[in-house]
């Protein structure tokens, strides 16, 4: 009997790995500046132990290295490259992962991984135009998934060939069909259901609150007109309203978490983060929003930034009488006589 107690003192060989694990962990952590050959050494020594180990004792260890000032890539690379589960506090919170590195786990791991990252908050230029494209090419991929449906089964005959390419055609020419439909009645209506506009993905929320953090205004144009699928120039336009009331109006119609709009907008409208009652400008502006309203205002800029549209008109000067209005704007550029009515009042105003 007391042979099989002490059978039961001794740890498992699962719980064995798992504390030469962690011990490991912790003794390449007291390094303050390891040289070379220790993380060499470390790098050859936890591979085999963080494979071995519990997902547990895996979440530990990538929780204690996210807080490490050297790494080494491999070791990162492995880290990175496990599920989200396990990688997520190291993607989101290391600071010796390389830019290489990173973009290697973007372009080979999930949209939960682009995630993790895209809430660093020391992203570089490189890392975030990875995390565009990849953004950019897993919306193209599910949009020909539904496109074009599973791959049909190779035909076992010429007749089954025939039938197939004529069904094919059929297809074809029924979603050829209904984009023209489509076409036709976005061009006849000038409301637009507010599930029309595309809501913003926690890879564009986050890079736009890092911009906004960090005063990068041409970065965060940028990733509003990703957003938006519109061009650089409208979004540009956007913020050149010093008002802020442009951009909440476009974050509401996007679906922007209200809960980091007001700081978004403090960031980058300053006089907006001033107190006013019992909050701030930013929360009032944001109060007295209409969400539908936001959403027609911003579907009619959409379309008056529409590349198609615009190649029917002509080169107009900025004070052509006849200049197309603004539609972000409420009032249009007067015309020659409204010019000549307004100089006559000013000649005339206090005089005598």
């Amino acid at each position: 009997m007391t042979d099989r107690f002490r059978e039961l003192e001794r740890p498992q060989k699962g719980r064995l790995k798992d504390v030469v694990l962690m011990a490991t962990v912790t003794s390449f952590e007291s390094l303050r500046t390891p040289r070379r050959s220790e993380m060499r050494q470390f790098s050859e020594l936890f591979e085999p132990l963080f494979l071995g180990s519990s997902e547990e004792a895996r979440r530990q260890a990538a929780a204690a290295l996210s807080q490490c000032d050297h790494v080494p890539e491999a070791v990162a690379l492995l880290i990175g490259s496990m599920p989200i589960s396990v990688a997520a506090s190291f993607l989101t919170r290391s600071k010796a992962v390389s830019d290489r590195t990173l973009i290697s786990i973007i372009r080979k791991r999930g949209p939960a991984h682009a995630s993790a990252i895209a809430r660093r908050d020391d992203l570089s230029a490189s890392v975030i135009d990875a995390l565009v494209e990849h953004h950019k090419n897993a919306a193209a991929s599910g949009q020909t998934r539904e496109v074009t449906g599973p791959a049909p089964a190779a035909a076992s005959s010429p007749s089954v060939e025939v039938a197939d390419r004529t069904a094919v055609d059929r297809v074809a020419r029924e979603d050829k069909l209904r984009d023209e439909i489509k076409a036709l009645a976005r061009a006849g209506s000038n409301a637009a259901a507010p599930s029309e506009l595309p809501v913003i993905d926690e890879v564009h929320q986050a890079l736009l609150v890092r911009f906004a953090r960090t005063g990068e205004t041409v970065l965060f144009a940028n990733a509003l007109a990703d957003t938006l699928g519109a061009s650089d120039s409208l979004a540009e336009r956007i913020l050149l309203d010093v008002s802020g009331q442009q951009l909440a109006m476009t974050l509401a119609a996007l679906d922007f978490p209200s809960s980091d709009m007001a700081s978004l907008l403090a960031a980058l409208y300053p006089h907006l983060g001033d107190r006013l009652g019992g909050g701030t400008r930013a929360d009032a502006l944001i109060r007295a929003l209409d969400p539908r309203a936001s959403v027609e205002r911003v579907k009619s800029w959409l379309r008056a930034d529409d590349p198609g549209a615009q190649s029917l008109a002509r080169h107009e000067t900025h004070f052509a009488d006849n200049r197309r209005p603004d539609p972000r704007r409420q009032d249009a550029h007067p015309s020659t006589a409204d010019r000549d009515g307004v100089e006559q009042f000013r000649r005339t105003f206090g005089g005598r």
